[in-house]
């Protein structure tokens, strides 16, 4: 099974800069194993081109190395909490991408404009509050999750599947490592329809709220509809 997890987190690793989500090694997906809470993480710094599987590193809940040869991403506290309290996720993803960390670096949350983000969420992308110097000296990862946290605001995972990180990049998770990816590619083009609508329309609203919960509630819950089953 862990064997299974690593070859997955790897082809969701390997999925970011063909999608366009990184440069260099600016990112990094990890899945959880239920059946043992185990994560597979990407390692620090090592470039996406010579990654294999067996270069997966594998930490504990407590982000001790239990496997592997490299250091864990730098970002694993921050993996490790949403895991901890987000239900039902087994994948979390981290980019900079290009237009939703533009979002970030301005402070605000990416607006439900147009059915594209009601199929991925039918709230507004949140972004976190930033980080006081006592939360960035006192364990700037696991802070930044708690922040991310915070900003979903106990709002189940499935229904806000992104969070902008104040000046930082964006934090997706799923039921998967591939679907944590989907969730990032999905915010990517999110991000960038709706900078380019405000730039055509800045007194642009939201989408009329029957038709955003019209567009989440036919691929999301219990009466969803799209795709095959």
């Amino acid at each position: 099974m862990l064997e299974e997890l690593k070859r997955a987190v790897l082809e969701a690793n390997l999925e970011l800069p063909r999608a366009g989500l990184v440069a260099l090694t600016w990112g990094n997906v990890s899945g959880r194993d239920p059946g043992t809470g185990l994560v597979v993480i990407k390692p620090s710094g090592v470039p996406y081109a010579t990654m294999k599987a067996e270069d997966m590193v594998v930490v504990g809940p407590d982000g001790k190395v239990v496997e592997g040869e490299f250091r864990p991403s730098t970002d694993t506290p921050t993996h490790l909490v949403l895991y901890e309290h987000l239900a039902g996720i087994g994948g979390v993803v981290h980019t900079h991408s290009t237009w939703a960390t533009a979002w970030a670096q301005a402070d605000r949350p990416i607006p439900v404009m147009g059915t594209t983000h009601a199929d991925l969420s039918h709230m507004e992308i949140p972004v976190t509050e930033p980080l006081s110097p006592q939360q960035v000296q006192g364990g700037y990862e696991l802070a930044t999750g708690r922040a991310v946290l915070a900003a979903v605001a106990g709002r189940p995972a499935a229904e806000v599947p992104a969070v902008l990180v104040s000046g930082h990049g964006t934090f997706c998770w799923g039921a998967s490592p591939d679907k944590a990816v989907e969730a990032a590619i999905s915010l990517e083009e999110v991000a960038k329809m709706a900078w380019l609508t405000v730039g055509l329309a800045p007194s642009t609203g939201p989408l009329p709220a029957h038709i955003i919960e019209r567009h989440f509630s036919r691929k999301h819950g219990p009466d969803a509809y799209y795709g095959q089953g």
